[in-house]
């Protein structure tokens, strides 16, 4: 029995240890060694093939509680009022004045801070517009409950309808973009100032340059976040992901919640 509690315990540990290697194949092959590890411990501790079985499922099935009890449940206005509000305290959001002084420091300047809430999240945006690249830049403050994470965005649209989007959002969008979005996500550890010309150099490489670009005007650009998103989820209840009720309030619909699920388990073996 101990030899085969090793053999257990060794895969674990080699599953955890490929997962730490930078090259993508070894982190899947980590991710792939996690779902194994818990087969072995159903088929060789629990001594049935069956439990192996459902032991490896719960990985693809665990993300279904979330969606039946809370995502199932959620409902949000169609239409999104950003409001004009303090930023979040150092002891809420440590580094976001470090993130601010680099976003000022490549050039953006400084709009103003917004946020929109609901009965169980809250999201903060700081606004900056830079006038030479015709781009807009968001840093980002989700709160949900005691789960909390930050993320920034660079924006620029094209005058041919493009719009190319880069981030470092933690995970695989929830929704359908808008059509025309090229995204650029970013999962690498990197600082504003890296992510800036990474979004550069990700509008140069598809052939667009700033004076392409479409001109934003500062006292506009919360009016023009509030459209865009508005129109975000207005395809996306075209799309079916999600349903709308008579009183302009949305929610994930069937498919949407397995939309969410298949994001998860793309997000799970890293195909992003």
């Amino acid at each position: 029995m101990i030899s085969e509690i090793l053999l257990v315990a060794g895969v674990g540990v080699l599953s955890l240890a490929l997962r730490n290697f930078a090259h993508p194949v070894m982190f899947r092959l980590g991710t792939l060694g996690f779902v194994a590890t818990s087969f072995l411990a159903g088929w060789i501790l629990g001594g049935s093939v069956w439990l192996g079985i459902v032991f490896a499922s719960t990985w693809f099935l665990l993300p279904w509680f979330e969606i039946l009890t809370r995502i199932r449940r959620l409902r949000l206005p169609l239409h999104r009022s950003l409001e004009k509000c303090a930023p979040p305290p150092s002891s809420q959001f440590p580094n976001f004045g470090e993130l601010t002084d680099q976003m000022e420091e490549s050039g953006f300047e400084y709009v103003e801070d917004v946020d929109w809430n609901d009965d169980q999240s809250r999201h903060f945006y700081r606004l900056f517009y830079h006038p030479k690249l015709k781009s807009t830049g968001k840093i980002c403050l989700i709160e949900d409950g005691q789960f909390s994470f930050y993320y920034s965005r660079f924006s620029s649209h094209h005058r041919d309808g493009r719009h190319f989007l880069t981030w470092n959002y933690p995970f695989s969008p929830a929704m359908h973009l808008l059509p025309r979005t090229i995204l650029n996500r970013v999962e690498e550890d990197c600082s504003i100032k890296e992510l800036i010309g990474l979004h550069e150099a990700f509008v140069a490489s598809n052939s667009a340059n700033s004076p392409d670009m479409m001109d934003k005007s500062s006292s506009t650009l919360r009016s023009d976040f509030e459209a865009e998103m508005r129109e975000l989820l207005e395809h996306n209840v075209a799309k079916g992901i999600l349903t709308q009720d008579n009183k302009q309030m949305i929610r994930y619909s069937v498919r949407g919640m397995f939309y969410i699920w298949a994001q998860f388990l793309r997000e799970f073996v890293k195909f992003s």
